[in-house]
């Protein structure tokens, strides 16, 4: 393939994988079925769309994120999407090395994720002092919700170790930081999961409720603890397990849409917003369409 053929293909990814999300059923976040916390689902729609140029070019992880936060910025005037970027930046690099590789016979014995998986092994592994510097720029232009301050490579001073660096001193209070240091494996946790969803349903926006559901009682939302604390997140996590269960259990999930829409309703009036959930979703929906 080349570089526009695969840069084609990323975008195509990219984009379904926006949509696709926004088409389920997310309780606490912002979904077709009900927008919330000052935002819409058009406001996601416009985002996706403004981005997807920067963030299929290729180019640096560094550029990528910053110019794709910026054009949604120029979009939107808000931060919808900056947590989706952070993940996806990684991945659309790997994803340029998945692709030139992928009839090379050297590779043969791999199955397609595990091929995927080593691309972006040595993307992690080359992430450089540049990528983080553009990275914190765009940190601050998006100004995300209960950002803080840390002791150690705030996005706010100059920064001057590599983005690997970065997201070490991040790891334990972010759970994308988290899957910079840890080879995306909440993210390859969630392939999983949707994986066998899709098979049992066939139904997209079903198998990604289901994908949503299981990554929020897997882990505490990180955008909750920022805004709300551990005791919150943990009663969210804790919710979060008793729907997945009951939504994995049903024949028919959408028997379970009206009871999980009292608990969106629940969450909203909190304002509580799993939005780092929604976010390795999307990346899960992108990485699976790149292997698939």
């Amino acid at each position: 393939m080349t570089d526009k053929e695969i840069q084609l293909k990323i975008a195509q990814a990219y984009q379904t994988a926006c949509m696709d999300e926004l088409m389920a059923l997310k309780p606490g976040n912002v979904h077709i079925f009900a927008d919330g916390h000052g935002m819409t689902v058009q406001d996601f729609m416009k985002s996706a769309e403004a981005s997807v140029s920067a963030i299929s070019e290729p180019c640096s992880i560094g550029e990528r994120i910053f110019n794709a936060v910026q054009a949604t910025q120029q979009a939107v005037g808000c931060n919808t999407n900056l947590g989706i970027i952070l993940l996806i930046a990684p991945l659309v690099q790997a994803a340029y090395g998945y692709f030139e590789q992928k009839n090379d016979t050297k590779y043969a014995h791999l199955t397609p994720l595990q091929h995927y998986q080593q691309c972006l092994q040595q993307v992690l592994n080359d992430l450089t002092l540049q990528d983080a510097q553009l990275c914190s720029k765009a940190i601050v232009l998006a100004k995300p919700a209960g950002l803080g301050q840390s002791e150690k490579h705030d996005v706010n001073d100059k920064v001057n170790v590599n983005l690997q660096t970065l997201m070490r001193t991040a790891e334990s209070r972010d759970l994308i930081a988290y899957q910079y240091t840890h080879q995306f494996e909440t993210i390859f946790l969630g392939f999983t999961h949707y994986q066998a969803a899709m098979q049992r349903w066939q139904n997209t926006a079903w198998a990604t409720t289901a994908l949503y559901l299981q990554l929020l009682a897997n882990k505490l939302d990180s955008h909750i603890v920022r805004k709300h604390g551990e005791v919150i997140a943990t009663q969210a996590m804790l919710e979060a397990k008793v729907h997945a269960a009951t939504f994995q259990a049903a024949d028919n999930p959408k028997l379970i849409q009206k009871q999980l829409l009292v608990w969106d309703a629940a969450l909203k009036a909190q304002n509580i917003n799993p939005g780092t959930t929604a976010d390795l979703t999307v990346a899960t929906l992108f990485m699976r369409l790149i292997v698939d």
